[in-house]
């Protein structure tokens, strides 16, 4: 197994590798595929695997394919967590967490994206101070998409780490919660390095986000030449020059202002439609090949957005504040400008 750079994550004292594996996208291939993705990433040398509870089954994909292995790495989870005062959703969770990763602990508990902070008299947070005792959660943490939430869980003292979005498009507010995990012992997990797949170059990602030492990177893989790209990144990594710099603001100025994130927390819809990828379809299309999207399941989807009932769930979950309905409309028109363009193209 090669040797990897390792991190001290914050005040949990976890060394993992600064390149690590997230597991959200295995979810879409099948259990081999997944369990060659992961065995690789193991062998390589990565330690850290971060899932979720609703990862459809990536927890059990984890589990089939290194509980063999359970006491050389280092598992990071998530419960949902909708209602104040409702231990026993994270309780089911937890317990379906560790049965699907074969395992009898998890190294980090992190509730998973609430609307609020837990305080540490609400009783779910109560019932992850017992399972650490018990030695069942070793550490808990949280993940959020919003800045008012980072900053209660830093400023509570009662959450280890903090998983929240930091990318080269990040804004200097992102920044000062990344600085404040660093001045409070709080383990920054980043997620949406790759800003949900919209940036284009991961050796910019990579060499920015080797310029905040304390920040583990949790990269999503889904195909071996990912996790080969990324290895080959961690084993040489690119130098921060004014080449990087110049690709970095090329990107920040191409995506500056609202767009999505593919955060997925506008869903479900109650019209069925795609609302991730569609409401960044321009993005998508212009930043990578697009045929893919010229199909009749692209074209049917993208008309869904017409049959929208303004119910306003996907703009009330929006945790960028984004107008999801209005950019959806614009995101359609430019579609159907570009699939008429390109008709000829179109499966």
């Amino acid at each position: 197994m090669s040797e990897r750079k390792k991190v001290r994550l914050g005040r949990t004292g976890l060394m993992v590798t600064k390149t690590s594996f997230g597991a959200l996208p295995i979810q879409r291939v099948s259990f081999d595929e997944a369990a060659k993705l992961l065995r690789a990433a193991y062998e390589a040398g990565i330690n850290f695997f971060d899932t979720a509870n609703a990862y459809t089954d990536s927890e059990e994909k984890i589990g089939y394919a290194l509980s063999d292995v359970r006491d050389k790495i280092i598992i990071a989870t998530k419960s949902a967590y909708t209602t104040p005062g409702n231990a026993d959703m994270v309780k089911r969770n937890l317990e379906l967490s560790l049965r699907r990763m074969k395992t009898d602990y998890i190294d980090i508990l992190q509730f998973h994206n609430p609307s609020f902070c837990p305080a540490g008299d609400d009783p779910a947070y109560q019932y992850l101070v017992e399972m650490k005792r018990q030695g069942v959660v070793r550490h808990i943490g949280i993940t959020n998409h919003r800045l008012f939430v980072a900053h209660e869980a830093i400023d509570s003292g009662l959450y280890e780490t903090l998983q929240f979005p930091f990318s080269v498009l990040a804004t200097e507010k992102d920044t000062q919660v990344v600085e404040k995990c660093a001045q409070a012992d709080v383990g920054f997990i980043c997620m949406k390095a790759m800003s949900g797949g919209l940036i284009r170059e991961p050796r910019a990602t990579f060499a920015f986000l080797q310029r905040y030492p304390h920040v583990v990177p949790i990269y999503g893989v889904q195909r071996m030449s990912e996790l080969e790209e990324w290895l080959e990144l961690d084993a040489h990594p690119p130098v921060w020059d004014d080449a990087l710099e110049a690709s970095v603001q090329k990107e920040r100025r191409e995506l500056s202002g609202d767009f999505c994130r593919s955060c997925g927390y506008c869903l479900p819809c109650p019209q069925n439609i795609p609302i991730p990828n569609a409401a960044r379809i321009q993005f998508l299309m212009t930043r990578s090949p697009y045929k893919p999207y010229l199909t009749k399941e692209w074209r049917e989807g993208m008309d869904r957005i017409d049959s929208c009932i303004h119910c306003d769930h996907c703009k009330n979950h929006c945790p960028f504040g984004l107008d999801t309905p209005a950019l959806l409309v614009s995101q359609k028109a430019w579609y159907d400008k570009f699939y008429e363009e390109h008709q000829d193209e179109a499966e």
